[in-house]
């Protein structure tokens, strides 16, 4: 059987979060056009992707998905672009389930729109293929894990439990939002409803085999004022 190579797989990237609580620092855009280091964060990942060697994009969009659409159209460098677009909020499963006919490879690489982990993505396929997973998450070790909840994985790797924000302030390793999916595992689940991936289908996922990959390699978001002000410093040392 031919397995995905980087160049081959379909990348999705949820890009239809409404950003409120960005509100304040970005009151007339979609969060994934948010500015850091005078760039959308959005420009970040995709410049991620074409680094690795990704050259097909599918950007599930929402809130303003038009603004999204006209800043990037429909290549970027050397990507082919589309666009899975919500007539109304759809959570992160819904929308990912929503796009699926637009996915043209049996894996799938699927990234959050608001988060950024320094990982190196064939090798994530790799370890990925090498354990004929379904499922697999990036993990980052962060200081404090207490705003994102916490994932468990035996020494294989294979995710034991996601743990509930505790409230506590200790390090931790968090779901960093990049995830491998087969076309099989994103069909499973029912379309046409709003659901959470994080929250409804990971938990369920686990009896089934998920696994996670730790990686040192760095991670922000911009999910928060405070972690929003804090992405041009991580992106300016990237490059230094």
């Amino acid at each position: 059987m031919t397995v995905d190579s980087i160049s081959t797989i379909t990348a999705a990237i949820l890009a239809g979060g409404l950003g409120t609580r960005l509100r304040a620092e970005v009151p007339d855009l979609p969060k994934v056009l948010a500015q850091i280091c005078g760039r959308p964060f959005l420009f970040h990942l995709l410049d991620w992707l074409g680094d690795a060697g990704v050259r097909d994009v599918v950007l599930c969009t929402g809130y303003r998905g038009q603004q999204v659409r006209e800043a990037v159209g429909d290549t970027y460098g050397e990507m082919r672009v589309r666009y899975s677009e919500e007539v109304e909020p759809m959570g992160t499963g819904g929308a990912l389930r929503s796009a699926l006919p637009l996915f043209s490879s049996r894996t799938v690489l699927v990234a959050n729109g608001d988060s950024f982990p320094r990982v190196n993505l064939p090798s994530f396929l790799d370890w990925h293929v090498q354990r004929r997973s379904q499922a697999s998450l990036v993990l980052a070790r962060v200081r404090d894990a207490s705003r994102f909840g916490r994932v468990e994985i035996d020494d294989a790797g294979r995710i034991l439990r996601f743990a509930e924000k505790d409230g506590g302030h200790a390090t931790g390793w968090i779901n960093a939002g990049v995830y491998l999916f087969s076309r099989e595992r994103i069909a499973s689940v029912s379309e046409g409803r709003a659901f959470s991936l994080e929250k409804e289908i990971f938990p369920g996922w686990i009896e089934q085999g998920s696994y996670a990959m730790k990686t040192d390699g760095g991670f922000i978001d911009i999910g928060t004022p405070e972690s929003y002000r804090e992405a041009g410093a991580f992106f300016n040392a990237m490059t230094t």
